[in-house]
């Protein structure tokens, strides 16, 4: 019997040595002299003393910053731990065998035997090292944004731009909803940000959702979420973007996209300030502020009835207008150094500045791709530059091809004509425009210049699949 107890004492502590040694957090013991007795793997990983280095030694060779709200002392005796029978969780410091400070969570709790006598004390150590540096990180992500976002970094003096840069002030400093319109590449998600970084939610989150890059499903389970079940392939509990925006804003990009169906629920979310989860019947009450953008005229879109009248007045609260690059010319200058300066940074190159005849070719075209397209061209220019300043034929082809023709309004090529307002079209002339646009319905929405709602119900009228049969 008393070499059977023996064995089960043997396999006892085999089994407890291992348990301890597949722990991610380190983990020793201290007798009731406070020396040692224990040090698994993650401990010698943490603090670079290895088990022989550590025990029968006392927990003064890790130097932690604090214990009880102070030094922690090198006598057990005088340690808090025995007073007060555990420690209170909280960050600190340890020395490593080579030096550096490490940051942990340390805790403690006195074993007692069945007299209650104190007979040692079990320690634990959770390495922060790595949280540190994700915090970090994320410090210096927030940091930028802020600072991309900043109202300086939306340049221009033109009177089109003073009224954007007034209406951010105003939006910034309330809480209703806001609809930026402006042509694609006038900068719609750079004042949606400015808003947001400058209002009382800039601690918050800033989600932006494009509802133009997603079917409709997909949508809805990106903007409310979904509970495990709720689908196909839905394995979990899901967070929508709206919840993940809990206190802060929520950017929907190419809002005159939402099919009918997503129109109606982000009324209600709009309405109620509440969600519901896809597959639950739980209302959750939310606290965001909501900025809308479009670069279509989504008031005819109302009255060709692809999108509700209703939820266009619940977003246009506010309106923004931003002006396309052609109305206000007077910024290109201002714009060209701006970009120069951000790649010459990016880049190395000792680009100072554009020559007057690349300037009055910048200055000449009509620019349909507006700011952004403006800082691809002089990208394009940094890549082909060679000298301190950008040349002629260091711009794209196109934007020189413009120039080199009689400086005339015949000159400047004309975006392609919409089709006709009001076309009807046949079943025959839908598919082949889907054929074209490799079933693209943004594309095919562009071209007839209509929403992509629109084309929808085209397609369901005219008995049209929404996907390319195979």
């Amino acid at each position: 019997m008393l070499h059977l107890n023996k064995t089960h004492e043997i396999w006892d502590s085999r089994f407890l040595n291992q348990v301890m040694d597949a722990m991610a957090d380190g983990v020793f013991t201290l007798d009731e002299k406070g020396r040692i007795t224990s040090w698994n793997y993650a401990m010698e990983r943490i603090t670079g003393f290895a088990a022989y280095d550590a025990i029968g030694k006392t927990c003064a060779i890790l130097n932690f910053s604090r214990c009880f709200g102070k030094e922690c002392p090198a006598n057990l005796k005088k340690c808090g731990i025995m007073k007060h029978g555990s420690s209170e969780v909280k960050d600190c410091f340890l020395q490593h065998k080579e030096g550096q400070e490490v940051p942990v969570i340390k805790n403690a709790n006195v074993v007692k035997d069945e007299n209650d006598k104190i007979i040692g004390v079990v320690e634990t150590v959770t390495d922060l090292t790595e949280l540190n540096k994700a915090r970090l990180k994320a410090q210096e992500a927030t940091r930028r944004l802020r600072e991309m976002h900043r109202l300086g970094n939306i340049i221009g003096k033109s009177h089109g731009m003073q009224q954007v840069y007034t209406a951010i002030k105003a939006a910034a400093s309330s809480n209703a909803t806001i609809l930026i319109q402006g042509e694609s590449g006038t900068g719609k998600e750079l004042v949606a940000g400015a808003i947001h970084f400058n209002s009382d939610r800039e601690d918050k989150p800033l989600i932006t959702v494009n509802c133009s890059a997603l079917s409709e499903s997909l949508l809805e389970s990106e903007l409310f979420g979904h509970v495990r079940g709720a689908f196909t392939g839905a394995v979990r509990d899901r967070v929508g973007r709206f919840e993940e925006a809990e206190g802060g804003t929520i950017f929907l990009d190419e809002i005159s996209d939402l099919s009918p169906f997503i129109q109606v629920k982000l009324l209600r979310v709009l309405q109620e300030r509440e969600i519901e989860r896809v597959g639950e019947s739980e209302k959750r009450k939310i606290n965001i502020r909501i900025i809308a953008a479009t670069n279509q005229d989504i008031f005819d879109l109302v009255r060709e009835g692809g999108f509700r009248e209703d939820l266009y007045y619940r977003l246009k609260v506010f309106p923004v207008f931003i002006p396309p690059l052609r109305e206000r010319k007077e910024d290109i200058p201002l714009l060209v150094n701006h970009f120069i300066h951000i790649h010459k940074q990016k880049t190395d190159k000792h680009i100072h500045n554009i020559s007057q005849n690349a300037m009055r070719i910048i200055m000449d075209y009509h620019w349909p791709g507006n700011v952004r397209e403006l800082e691809n061209a002089i990208e394009h220019a940094f890549v082909l530059c060679n000298g301190d300043q950008i040349d002629v034929f260091d711009l794209p082809v196109e934007i020189r091809q413009t120039t080199y023709q009689p400086l005339s309004p015949a000159a400047v090529p004309a975006p392609p004509k919409p089709y006709p307002r009001g076309k009807k079209f046949s079943r025959d002339e839908l598919v082949e425009l889907l054929d074209a646009c490799d079933w693209n319905k943004a594309e095919v929405a562009r071209r007839i210049g209509l929403s992509r709602t629109a084309v929808w119900k085209y397609m369901k009228k005219l008995g049209i699949p929404l996907k390319k049969p195979v």
